[in-house]
């Protein structure tokens, strides 16, 4: 997810990574959190985020994604400056994207307002590839997934759901959600995501490993 421009580390937001160290930083006083209330919410280590927060670590889409939910909040309020305006126009090539290491890409599609926590994304998955386990949002977060192309298996749960193109879903966003292309091709499809409460709850997570398991 990350670009290099004039050997400076650059997320494709255009956002540098101490841009968003800061802003990680920044939302995190807001709430006023401490690194280890965060690592508490997040299951990420007290060392990466203060890391990242120093903008000498960049971390994955699921870190980030991980990160965002401990926070109440999204990737998409992470990478991009808020809009106010009555009509906020994305032209092509305007919307932040994050990119993983194991080639797929989340491009968020909408803008970020104020005191409103939506998002929506277009992912492109390549055959073969797992995006990995994405935390469970505050309750009363909901998320509405439609396919474009190809074959997405989408885990809630535990519970596989095969969706291919033309197919469409909803979930209650406060489940463990994992998404897998078992095909051959690319497959993509769009997710509306709206966020429910800040959570409260501290509960420890437990650390993930950082491999990505390829589906055959």
């Amino acid at each position: 997810m990350v670009e290099r421009t004039g050997g400076r580390p650059r997320l494709s937001s255009g956002l540098d990574m101490a841009g968003l160290g800061a802003r990680l930083r920044l939302e995190r006083l807001r709430r006023r959190l401490s690194l280890y209330s965060l690592m508490m919410r997040t299951g990420v280590s007290r060392s990466m985020l203060s890391e990242v927060e120093r903008g000498s670590k960049v971390p994955t889409v699921l870190v980030l994604d991980r990160i965002a939910t401990g926070l109440g909040t999204s990737i998409a309020r992470l990478l991009g400056d808020e809009r106010a305006a009555r009509v906020v126009v994305l032209r092509r090539g305007e919307h932040d994207t994050a990119h993983d290491p194991s080639g797929w890409e989340r491009r968020i599609l909408s803008p970020v307002l104020p005191g409103v926590e939506f998002e929506l994304m277009r992912t492109a998955i390549p055959g073969g590839v797992d995006a990995g386990e994405f935390d469970p949002h505050a309750p009363g977060s909901r998320e509405y997934l439609a396919m474009e192309r190809g074959t997405l298996r989408l885990t809630l749960d535990g519970v596989e759901h095969v969706l291919r193109a033309g197919d469409s879903i909803y979930y209650a966003g406060d489940c463990r959600h994992a998404f897998a292309n078992a095909g051959q091709q690319p497959c993509v499809y769009y997710l509306a995501m709206e966020l429910g409460r800040h959570r409260t709850s501290e509960r420890p997570r437990r650390p993930r490993p950082r491999g990505r398991r390829r589906t055959r």
